[in-house]
Order: structure tokens, then sequence, then C-alpha cells
């Protein structure tokens, strides 16, 4: 197992400390976490991921990367804005949650950076770039199933990410594909390369329940899979 397979299985709690006074991740069936967060502390999370908070946290809607990123970031399906957190105080805290079933992983950025899928993305920590790329390829942009644009998180910091049901985490080679259901991909790391295959035969695509396209991905790298498909949520709005 290497180390970005095995960080992504588990919470790094230690990594998180250097951030947050405290971190809970409770729940079996839809988990969310509770962070208690420092004096003056921001940190950015999803739009719609507040469970609750205290009074000793304000929050307010933000677009990452100001007004030019506004709208490449209503067509990644994530809405415009998101929710930035700040403690007014000590003893400030939040908690979060993906409002869908399955459970919360972290991944540090100073090992990569991350892309996630519509959904994926749950809060960030620390000094981290918030953005959105385009695929990289036409097909994949409009057939691929995560959409032509997507979320990419880089810099510094911890990356909170949800993958509905359970997650299944592969490393791959340079050069090595893996073919990915429309649905089943969560994140995968920024040097991944994006694209789709055709499923091949009339019977297959429309009887087979996968659509006409499949999601190949092309390492070096790692992916991260969800055993339940989430599909692309639109229309977000602000």
């Amino acid at each position: 197992m290497t180390d970005a397979t095995a960080a992504l299985q588990e919470l790094e709690t230690a990594e998180l400390s250097n951030y947050v006074d405290s971190i809970d991740v409770q729940g079996s069936i839809a988990q969310f976490v509770t962070l208690g967060l420092k004096r003056d502390q921001e940190i950015w999370a999803s739009r719609g991921a507040l469970m609750t908070y205290n009074d000793r946290v304000d929050w307010e809607l933000k677009v990452p990367g100001g007004v030019g990123k506004a709208l490449s970031r209503a067509m990644s399906g994530e809405g415009i804005a998101l929710t930035r957190i700040r403690a007014k105080g000590p003893g400030g805290e939040v908690v979060l949650t993906n409002n869908s079933p399955g459970r919360l992983l972290t991944w540090d950025l100073d090992r990569g950076g991350i892309i996630c899928t519509s959904g994926a993305f749950v809060a960030a920590l620390g000094d981290v770039n918030i953005d959105v790329t385009m695929a990289r390829k036409a097909g994949a942009a409009f057939f691929g199933g995560a959409g032509l644009f997507l979320q990419k998180l880089t810099g510094s910091g911890i990356v909170i990410v949800h993958g509905a049901g359970d997650f299944h985490v592969r490393e791959l080679a340079a050069g090595k594909k893996l073919l990915v259901s429309t649905g089943n991909l969560a994140a995968f790391s920024a040097e991944v390369d994006y694209d789709i295959r055709g499923v091949g035969g009339c019977r297959k695509m429309f009887f087979g329940g996968e659509g006409m396209f499949m999601t190949e991905l092309t390492g070096p790298g790692w992916v991260m899979l969800q055993s339940l498909k989430k599909l692309p949520v639109q229309g977000r709005g602000y």
C-alpha cells in the first residue's frame, strides 16, 4: 500500500491538529465532522454543508478567486459561491456534513493537488487554493459524467472529501488505465488524465445500465471511487 493510498483511507488527525483545536467524525450511514476552530480561524466549506454551529462562529457566501471565477464555478455544478466560515473567538465549533450517505476522508495537499467531482468537496483548512479546472478533452467534458468543469484544490492544507457509500482507492502507475462507471468517480490526483471510452455494442449501450460511455483514467496518480453512484448535481445556483 502506497503512502498516498494509506492517507486516503483514514483521517489524518495529526495533520489536522495543526489547523483546528479538535476534530471528531461521527456517524455510520452518513458521516459528519465536528471541528473546534481556533480564534479568528477561517475555513472553506461546500455550500449547504453546514449542519450546526455555535454562537462563536460566523459565516458568509464568497466566491473563491473573485468575480472572474464566478461563471466557471457555476458551470462546475457546485454553485457560484462557497461557504466561508470564521471563528469570532476561542471555542468556535462547527459541524459539517454532505447530506447524503457515505464517508468522510481527508487529503493533505502537501502530497499534491486534488480534483473533485461534483459533491465530493466538503471543506478546506489552511492555505488552500480553490479553483475550477476544465476537462482536458471535449469528449470527457460532455460525456464523461463529471462535467466540463471540475473543482481543483491546491496549496498547503487539508481537504475533507465525501464519498457516497464506501471508498475504493486505486493507485495508478504511469500509463496504467482504469475504466470507471459514470457516477462512481469521487476524486483523483491532479496529474491523472481524465477521458471517456465507449462501452461498445448497441446492447451494452441501451441495455447495460452504464450508458454509452465509461470514464477512462490514466496514471500516474491515485483515484478515489465511491461505491454508490453520485450523478452530478446541476443548478445549485448561488
